[in-house]
C-alpha cells in the first residue's frame, strides 16, 4: 500500500501509527504514572513502509548548527538509506514539531522511505 507523506503524517498525528522510542540519549527516564510511560527526553520516529530500518537521533544533535545525516540501516542488512536534517529542522524537532524527511534511494531497487520524527526535550 502506497501512503502519501500527508496521509502518513496525519496518521502519525492521529495516534494510530506505532511509535517506538529508541535510546536517543538525553536520559530516557520514564515517569512513574499509571498508563503508558512517557519519556522525559528523547526522539521517536515512524518510518513509512518500514522493513527493519531504525533512526536514532541524540537529543544533543538538536543544537547542531550544521546538517546531520543518519544511516537508517537497522536490521535491513541488504541495503541502507540515509536521512539528513538541516539545522532548521533540528531546531523544529527541539521545539516539539513533527518533522518528516525522505530517505535517499536504496541502491538495490531505488525505493525510499519517509521518516516522521518527534522529540521531547525538557
Amino acid at each position: 500500500m502506497d501512503v502519501s507523506r500527508k496521509t502518513f503524517v496525519e496518521t502519525l498525528l492521529a495516534g494510530s501509527a506505532l511509535l517506538v522510542f529508541h535510546g536517543c540519549g538525553g536520559g530516557g527516564d520514564y515517569n512513574g504514572s499509571a498508563g503508558n510511560p512517557m519519556p522525559t527526553s528523547g526522539c521517536s520516529d515512524a518510518i513509512s513502509n518500514n522493513h527493519g530500518h531504525v533512526l536514532t537521533i541524540a537529543v544533543s544533535d538538536l543544537d547542531s548548527t550544521t546538517a546531520k545525516t543518519y544511516d537508517i540501516r537497522g536490521t535491513a542488512t541488504t541495503h541502507t538509506h540515509t536521512v539528513t536534517f538541516t539545522p532548521a529542522q533540528l531546531a523544529q524537532l527541539k521545539a516539539g514539531t513533527v518533522v518528516t524527511v525522505t530517505s535517499t534511494p536504496a541502491a538495490t531497487d531505488g525505493h525510499m522511505h519517509d521518516a516522521a520524527v518527534t522529540c521531547i526535550v525538557p
